[in-house]
């Protein structure tokens, strides 16, 4: 019979609060961020006011364990699994602020209806209604009067049940009674047997990924300074996000005089928001480039056997080499010169995490840049406008490390892939490709790139460029006004076609409001031939022609195109796939 090496004992929540206020347990490296949404943590409080099972929590009475704060663990409890719901106790109880999955400090604030038993996450509008008890973390405060709590309730709330209302908040008040259950591992476990109770626990509910395995695997290792890696990880997503936050995160002393942070410390003066990577993004591209492999469970495996003391070396090269100052700027510098310049552009993270991957082997290699330019710019471009990495990109990764690193040499494999990836055929379907709607479609993005990238006036503007715009303050103008499309009974969807869009001035996109598109093109034409703009600057036809040209508007003001909207769209999708076609050679 195997032995049990864990006791299973309920504690009050009331015990937990006392600990979290006391430090007497804490987070190792290990856990994952709060990940929970305010909705769930409102729902977690919720069935603890009505008493309904809410899961167990998991401890180690264990020492010299990393944390996530700084120091090791000198308490008699580290939490192994049930940060989640430690977290909502101490955000939505205790009114404490947490970091949220983006490095954002917050309070997760929950309300409290006690006339209709019900809560809710607290918002403004919540504030304003009376019935409400718009966080409920007043309640749990020892230095508030609940009697006077519920005076000022019951007198802004005329004709409540004083005795009811009571009742309801002293039902709330008492689930820090209420008990919850805490299995208690044997303080003899050996680090990496905890680990794995934590990835099967994981596993039966919300999956860790590979990269989450990895994390956990890393920080369980000391002896190969592991745990200095996942920090190092952790440390950098968080200042890449928050720069300020250098500030708190130097106050890991231990941390702050190690290699790997000095290697970091230039993001505190950063601010650049292009390139924002999470952890995931981070262990990606340092695993390929490096590893020279697409798959993140064979680092799983590497870290794990017999060759793991070389595998965490390779792995500490890789981290450096992402985190290097000159590295992570020049391809910052790529990706804007190729006109991706607004983190909206850039959503397509695989495709930007595979290109950092490409440029750190071209690095390696000591390839010229210009060369390393060319070859990044051309490579980022094509993964987005083919939708590369959009399914299956475990598998991708593996085909084009498998290219990158062949005897042919990158440049060949970068070639080849472009002709068999943007043949004439996908050139000629483009047009129909781009029959979508929204802003943020990749089509649209690459068709704002190419005209940055040739330095194009604003529609409309004389002087203001694209640029100017996406950096500063934009508006994305419809050329068919969407209130005359649907007065025109034009679909929703129809209405926000890729091919009815463009960058402008939000004043002169105010100024044309609602006008129809023959009228307000006549009047830009009338106003070029009195030299009086009818709109924005523009004041010669020269040079609205020349605007209209950069934004593949048809040509044709005043003919039957700018009434046939199907017409518009179809002339329109040709202009700008010719112009992105233009644009993909240049580069």
């Amino acid at each position: 019979m195997p032995t049990i090496r864990y006791s299973l004992n309920q504690y009050a929540v009331e015990t937990l609060l006392t600990w979290i206020k006391s430090g007497d347990i804490a987070i190792p490296e290990i856990q994952r961020p709060f990940v929970w949404t305010p909705a769930k943590v409102c729902g977690f409080i919720d069935s603890l006011y009505h008493g309904y099972p809410v899961g167990y929590l998991i401890t180690w009475p264990k020492s010299g364990i990393p944390l996530r704060e700084g120091p090791t663990s000198t308490r008699e409890r580290v939490l192994i699994d049930g940060q989640q719901r430690m977290m909502a106790l101490r955000t939505a109880l205790l009114g404490e602020k947490v970091f949220d999955k983006k490095y954002r400090r917050k309070q997760i604030q929950i309300a409290f209806h006690p006339n209709r038993e019900s809560f809710a996450v607290s918002s403004a509008s919540l504030h304003q209604e009376s019935g409400w008890i718009s966080d409920i973390s007043v309640i749990f405060d020892s230095n508030k009067s609940q009697h006077r709590l519920i005076d000022e309730y019951c007198k802004a709330n005329q004709g409540v049940d004083r005795y009811e209302i009571a009742e309801r908040i002293d039902q709330l008040w008492q689930i820090r009674n209420n008990a919850l259950g805490v299995i208690e591992l044997d303080p003899d476990l050996d680090v990496e047997t905890v680990v794995e109770i934590f990835v099967r626990i994981n596993q039966t509910g919300v999956r860790l990924s590979s990269a989450d395995f990895i994390m956990s695997k890393m920080a369980a290792s000391e002896q190969y300074n592991g745990h200095l890696l996942r920090k190092s990880i952790d440390y950098f997503c968080h200042l890449a996000t928050v720069p300020e936050a250098h500030s708190d995160l130097v106050e890991d002393v231990a941390f702050a005089n190690t290699d790997y942070f000095h290697a970091m410390e230039w993001l505190r003066n950063w601010g650049d928001n292009l390139y924002v990577p999470a952890y995931t993004d981070m262990l990606r591209v340092v695993f390929t480039s490096e590893f020279k492999r697409g798959d993140l469970s064979d680092l799983v495996h590497s870290l794990s056997g017999s060759s793991s003391a070389a595998a965490f070396q390779q792995l500490a090269n890789g981290i450096m080499r992402y985190m290097s100052e000159t590295n992570f700027k020049r391809f910052v510098m790529i990706l804007r010169s190729a006109g991706f310049i607004d983190p909206a552009m850039t959503k397509a993270k695989n495709a930007v995490n595979s290109a950092y991957i490409l440029f750190l082997i071209l690095r390696s290699q000591n390839v010229p840049p210009e060369q390393i330019e060319k070859l990044v710019r051309r490579w980022f471009v094509m993964s987005v406008l083919t939708g590369r990495y959009s399914k299956g990109p475990q598998m991708t990764f593996g085909e084009d490390i498998r290219g990158l690193t062949a005897e042919e040499g990158v440049a060949a494999y970068v070639n080849r892939l472009d002709r068999t990836a943007l043949s004439d055929a996908f050139w000629a379907e483009l047009p129909q490709l781009m029959d979508t709607s929204g802003t943020g479609g990749i089509y649209f993005n690459v068709f704002l790139a190419s005209q940055v990238k040739a330095g194009e006036k604003g529609f409309l503007s004389r002087d203001v460029t694209v640029r100017d715009l996406l950096e500063g303050q934009k508006d994305i103008h419809h050329v068919f006004p969407q209130n005359y499309l649907q007065n025109q009974e034009v679909a929703k969807r129809q209405r926000s076609q890729i091919a009815n869009l463009v960058v402008m001035q939000k004043e002169i996109n105010i100024a044309i409001n609602d006008t129809a598109p023959a009228t307000y093109f006549s009047e830009l034409l009338i106003g070029c031939a009195d030299g009086q703009p009818a709109y924005g600057g523009i004041d010669t036809s020269d040079e609205l022609q020349e605007n209209l040209e950069a934004h593949c508007i048809p040509e044709g003001i005043g003919t039957s195109i700018f009434e046939n909207y199907d017409d518009f769209l179809r002339e329109r999708r040709k202009l700008m796939a010719a112009k992105i076609r233009a644009y993909y050679q240049s580069l």
